[in-house]
């Protein structure tokens, strides 16, 4: 009866001494989740536009290429249009500092969209040499329908806000 009583006792005392469980890895920063969540947008954008276009692999492996060399030149025109946005927004609702800076404000949205254009323009001057007239016509109704790849691609399956 001995060993049962001490095997009883001994028993919470060996459940304590147990390695813990592994800790759970540190949450990764900010920096690395949002360049997380922009890749995934790019391979997103990428296939939407693949399949959209009918590309084969080699096709979309040259899209990537293309929209890679773009989008570095893309977010900076991007949070222009953000950063006008708000101050538009904040004055159209009637905030006196805003209204002030509106006016420029308008002019900096339109000359950054003017040069999101061109980037679009690029695009599809990029990829056009490699692709069927067809193809090329579909390229072209989606730049021009949606604003570029910028626009997340809003008919083909992509969600999200316009720059």
């Amino acid at each position: 009866m001995k060993p049962a009583l001490i095997a009883a006792a001994l028993l919470p005392c060996l459940a304590l001494a147990q390695t813990p469980p592994p800790a759970a890895p540190p949450a990764p920063s900010a920096q690395a989740q949002r360049e997380h969540r922009e890749q995934r947008l790019r391979t997103a954008r990428v296939v939407a536009l693949a399949e959209a276009l009918e590309l084969d692999s080699a096709g979309a492996l040259k899209l990537d290429e293309a929209l890679k060399k773009l989008d570095a030149r893309r977010e900076p025109l991007r949070a222009q249009v953000r950063d006008a946005a708000q101050v538009l927004e904040r004055a159209a609702s009637g905030d006196k500092a805003a209204l002030g800076q509106a006016e420029g404000a308008a002019q900096k949205a339109f000359e950054a969209r003017a040069q999101l254009a061109a980037l679009d323009r690029e695009l599809y001057q990029s990829l056009e040499k490699s692709l069927t007239p067809e193809k090329r016509a579909k390229l072209a109704l989606i730049l021009a329908r949606r604003g570029g790849p910028a626009a997340r691609m809003h008919g083909l399956g992509m969600h999200g806000a316009r720059p």
